[in-house]
């Protein structure tokens, strides 16, 4: 138990160092805190999480203005009503 404990842990603290953009990681460059985590796994982990992380929440990626109409998602045919009016009649017209 204790050992699937620490790999989360080692596999968290890598994915998070890959995906923390470079300018935001602390103290060291982010190829650098990839190195120790892969290689150091336990410290490596830990000194990621108290000295490289960034502190406080990330910004979001991308934001729209508010007047911006977000685009609609892909609807598939059983959420499209005129499709299923047609598909109701042409049921009805093989009757």
């Amino acid at each position: 138990m204790l050992a699937l404990a620490l790999l989360a842990l080692w596999l968290y603290c890598l994915f998070d160092a890959i995906t923390t953009p470079d300018e935001e990681a602390r103290n060291l460059p982010k190829l650098l805190w990839v190195i120790i985590i892969v290689l150091v796994p336990l410290a490596g982990g830990v000194f990621w999480l108290l000295l490289g992380r960034p502190v406080g929440p990330r910004p979001p990626r991308v934001s729209l203005p508010e007047d911006t109409p977000r685009p609609q998602a892909p609807r598939g045919p059983d959420d499209d009503p005129d499709f299923l009016r047609d598909l109701d009649r042409r049921l009805r017209d093989d009757d």
